[in-house]
């Protein structure tokens, strides 16, 4: 299993480090002396007419390998309305050849996967072959709709090819996009949001001012107020007056 993956990652270190690779030859040391390169105009070129899959579901046939890499495009950003390559990778460790017959993909909403947004591409393949023990790379161009909103998606890209006349079919990508509106860094919608925030932010800051003032008015307008100790006595008498405290004081005075 460990060897598997390890012969995973360096395929798609190949890809990366050779775009314009077509085939490259997969050997271990017992194969080196009779290996073979396959040109790259084996690889097939592409169809013309478009081929209609349909919902088939053939399954991926045993001993096939896929990948997939976005050359100079790691971020995965696909503008809307503009062609967006990617390359396909397929190892054959099997004992027969693979004839490639096309590729395809889809859109999909990443909420809910079973919502289809977009059929894209189908781009077929003529006298493409893999033969056994030997690592392929097809380059595939789609475009996305320019009127699909802005915002992340699912990607699912399908190789379809036959084994001894079998077909079969193996899913080389399933994840995320993100799909930006192409024609520069300002959009109607990013305009439109720095509009509104722009229009939050002084509102806020009206209302601060707004605050601020009638603060400072209940402020000035609070008068002052000043307690003397006559003013405490005179109503300390008046709340006294005959209670036996001013019985009391007054004898005492008389005594005097």
């Amino acid at each position: 299993m460990a060897m598997k993956i390890l012969s995973v990652f360096f395929f798609a270190l190949l890809l990366l480090a050779s775009p314009l690779l077509q085939v490259a030859r997969c050997q271990s040391e017992a194969e080196a002396d009779v290996g073979e390169a396959v040109e790259g105009g084996d690889l097939g070129i592409v169809g013309d007419d478009v081929q209609d899959f349909g919902d088939s579901n053939f399954g991926p046939a045993p001993g096939i390998e896929t990948v997939c890499v976005f050359p100079k495009n790691s971020a995965k950003l696909v503008l809307a309305g503009e062609e967006t390559e990617l390359l396909v990778g397929m190892e054959n460790v099997g004992e027969s050849p693979v004839n490639v017959i096309a590729i395809r993909s889809s859109v999909h909403f990443s909420f809910d996967h079973r919502m289809l947004v977009q059929n894209l591409t189908v781009q077929t393949f003529n006298n493409a072959t893999v033969p056994p023990s030997v690592q392929a790379t097809f380059p595939y161009i789609f475009v996305v709709s320019k009127y699909l909103q802005p915002g992340t998606f699912d990607l699912v890209g399908t190789i379809f090819y036959e084994i001894d006349q079998q077909p079969f079919q193996s899913t080389f990508y399933n994840g995320t996009i993100e799909v930006a509106e192409a024609g520069g860094f300002l959009s109607v919608e990013s305009v439109f949001l720095v509009t509104l925030g722009i229009a939050l932010l002084v509102l806020f800051g009206l209302w601060l001012h707004g605050q601020f003032q009638r603060i400072t008015k209940k402020t000035k307008r609070a008068p002052k107020v000043e307690v003397g100790t006559r003013a405490t006595d005179a109503s300390m008498d008046e709340w006294l007056q005959g209670t036996a405290y001013t019985q009391s004081g007054s004898k005492s005075k008389k005594k005097k």
